[in-house]
């Protein structure tokens, strides 16, 4: 349609139109005179829409499900970050329980010796001055930590404080080829001095070269002046091997350690150490030894006459000359008679 002042008027005249029948519809409320135009133009219409919406749901469909799709992954994610996140606490609660453990059994130590303990967490492996077999805990000057101080945890002797800063340490362990500490044997007080092998039981030089040693013999820390590097009375561990003496003025014998040195975690440094000497009281009981259960055995005897009965019977027997030398003294009385 060509735009001519003609198309332009009647483009005027049908939008005046539109606007009269829209005020009178809205005017005449439910009896709106154009009422029956409307239904006959639903009626006309309303299927052509119906198809057309047909037509056009799937893709709206389509496009909802598009949406949706997002918002379940936004969902599935976060289950995603919560399942992650209770995993994550489930297992930081196993490891505190551990802690709380480890905890528990070095304040039994520290008791039991009376020591006074400051404790701290290993928080690093290896040390900056080389040594083969350190720690680094996470307490230091500022928590009172000096140099040569006594490092246990509640198994027993964990090592000694080498380097001290202002928030950390470096804990020198009783296992590293450097490390030397004094030992007592139980019960008997044998002396010697324990090294360490690494990975291997601590080597230990007993001054007695005809000591009784035998395997499961256990060794304390003998102490030291003044209590450093060393407090008296730490559980060191347990003897495995004895080497035969050979005369020697010295006996070696290695000890499996308590303490387990690749898997440390909470340790405790003795700051104070005890009034008096705990000796073997800090070492754990030995578990008692099984009682033998008793047997009863049941020996059977052949039937017949009882072995007792046939060994009367000669006593029986014995009687009778008893009675027949009765018979010459009354024989005896009756001459006498005569």
């Amino acid at each position: 349609m060509r735009d001519t002042r003609e198309s332009r008027l009647l483009l005027v005249l049908l939008i005046a139109i539109a606007f009269a029948l829209i005020t009178v519809d809205i005017r005449g409320g439910e009896d709106s005179p154009v009422d029956g135009a409307r239904r006959a133009a639903a009626t006309v219409f309303g299927p052509v829409e119906e198809g057309m919406s047909s037509a056009v749901d799937p893709i709206g469909n389509a496009i909802g499900a598009v949406r949706d799709s997002g918002e379940r992954h936004d969902r599935i994610a976060e289950l995603e970050r919560q399942n992650a996140a209770l995993k994550a606490r489930l297992g930081s609660d196993d490891r505190n329980r551990s802690r709380v453990r480890q905890l528990d059994s070095m304040l039994k130590t520290a008791g039991a010796g009376q020591y006074g303990i400051k404790g701290a967490e290993v928080i690093g492996i290896g040390a900056a001055q080389g040594f083969s077999w350190t720690v680094t805990i996470d307490a230091g000057a500022k928590d009172g930590l000096k140099r040569d101080m006594t490092v246990l945890n509640g198994d027993g002797l964990v090592g000694r404080v080498t380097t001290v800063g202002p928030d950390t340490a470096t804990v020198l362990l009783a296992n590293d080829p450097d490390f030397t500490v004094g030992t007592r044997m139980e019960k008997t007080d044998e002396l010697g001095f324990a090294t360490g092998q690494g990975d291997r039981p601590l080597s230990v030089q007993l001054l007695n070269g005809k000591s009784e040693v035998k395997k499961g013999d256990r060794l304390v820390t003998f102490g030291s002046r003044k209590d450093k590097p060393f407090v008296p009375g730490v559980p060191v561990g347990e003897v495995v091997r004895v080497d035969p003496s050979g005369g020697d003025l010295t006996r070696t014998v290695y000890v499996k350690p308590y303490v387990g040195f690749t898997r440390l975690d909470i340790v405790g440094v003795v700051v104070d150490s005890p009034r008096e000497d705990p000796r073997d009281t800090v070492l754990p009981k030995k578990p008692e030894k099984p009682k033998p259960t008793p047997t009863v055995t049941v020996t059977a005897t052949p039937s017949g006459k009882p072995e007792g009965d046939g060994a009367g019977n000669p006593a029986d027997g014995a009687a009778d000359p008893a009675d027949g030398a009765a018979d010459p003294a009354d024989g005896a009385a009756n001459d006498d008679e005569q």
